[in-house]
């Protein structure tokens, strides 16, 4: 008889594989036109010098925001999953500086194959696994409409309106520096336009802990040790809402994924016009310590 630890291990290894893949089976899949690629960052520095062959960039500040910080509308997403040959039958693999915000933002507009690699670019080099420096060009799919999932996403009025509600728990997964106002941009820089701090109330998790030093999640139990502070982390329904927060929304959609699948948290949201937005809004309050 299977012992109440080895049941546990096999369905935390089942929920994993639901939305995660190891570096090997990527590499057994790489030629499947099934399967899509798609490296998530800041910018097109790393892609450019190399990426996983038949990754395509997905730049958050020119696909994924506009010039305000905001994430851009679903039309203008569903362009972009049409030019990167994405149909309704690909299983689309997010890597890179961001993976967890291009999951999140496909599982917005109902997309029901997605994962995350679970490892870091510099693992899967260190492997020998392949690399290139070649552009991708798919053949582009049709453009296709998708509701978005309220559950999924909060908005500036959501948050707003979840200030001083005991059934909601704001969560603010930036630096210690940032959270206390020390800085508006995680690079160290302020915003002409912005404030520095944080939402009222905000808890401070940052997502620090959350890997091993390969890039891969660490495992429920030690999730679970992270976020000891929060109720219903040990994977039950119910208990206060969380909507995470950071600063274009990142940090925030990284939190949610392991909160929502690797430790089976139902009520998570990401405000992911983040402090990008709020700080640079002044009608809404900012705190600081």
């Amino acid at each position: 008889m299977k012992t109440s630890r080895t049941v546990a291990e096999e369905s935390e290894a089942v929920a994993r594989s639901r939305v995660l893949v190891d570096p090997q089976w990527l590499d057994r899949h790489l030629q499947d036109p099934k399967v899509r690629v798609v490296e998530v960052d800041v910018g097109p520095a790393s892609y450019n010098d190399w990426h996983i062959p038949g990754a395509l960039l997905w730049n958050i500040y020119a696909d994924l925001k506009d010039t305000e910080y905001r994430t851009v509308g679903s039309a203008a997403v569903e362009e972009l999953v049409a030019r990167s040959g994405i149909g309704l039958d690909t299983t689309v693999v997010f890597y890179g500086y961001a993976p967890c915000f291009g999951f999140w933002l496909m599982t917005l507009l109902g997309h029901p194959e997605v994962r995350v690699l679970d490892c870091s670019r510099d693992t899967w080099r260190a492997a020998g696994l392949p690399c290139s420096t070649e552009a991708t060009r798919p053949a582009p799919t049709p453009v296709r409409v998708a509701a978005e999932y309220a559950t999924v996403r909060a908005d500036r009025q959501a948050v707003l309106a979840a200030l001083g509600r005991p059934d909601t728990v704001l969560l603010d997964v930036r630096t210690a520096a940032e959270y206390r106002g020390e800085r508006f941009w995680p690079s160290g820089a302020m915003d002409p336009a912005g404030r520095a701090g944080h939402v009222p109330a905000a808890v401070h998790q940052p997502i620090d802990g959350l890997y091993r030093d390969d890039g891969s999640f660490r495992s429920r139990q030690e999730l679970a040790q992270i976020f000891a502070g929060l109720e219903d982390t040990d994977g039950t329904t119910g208990g206060a809402e969380l909507i995470t927060y950071c600063t274009v929304g990142g940090r925030a959609a990284t939190t949610w994924f392991a909160l929502r699948y690797l430790l089976g948290r139902d009520r998570v949201r990401v405000y992911d016009g983040s402090w990008a937005e709020w700080g640079r809004s002044p009608e809404v309050p900012v705190a600081r310590p």
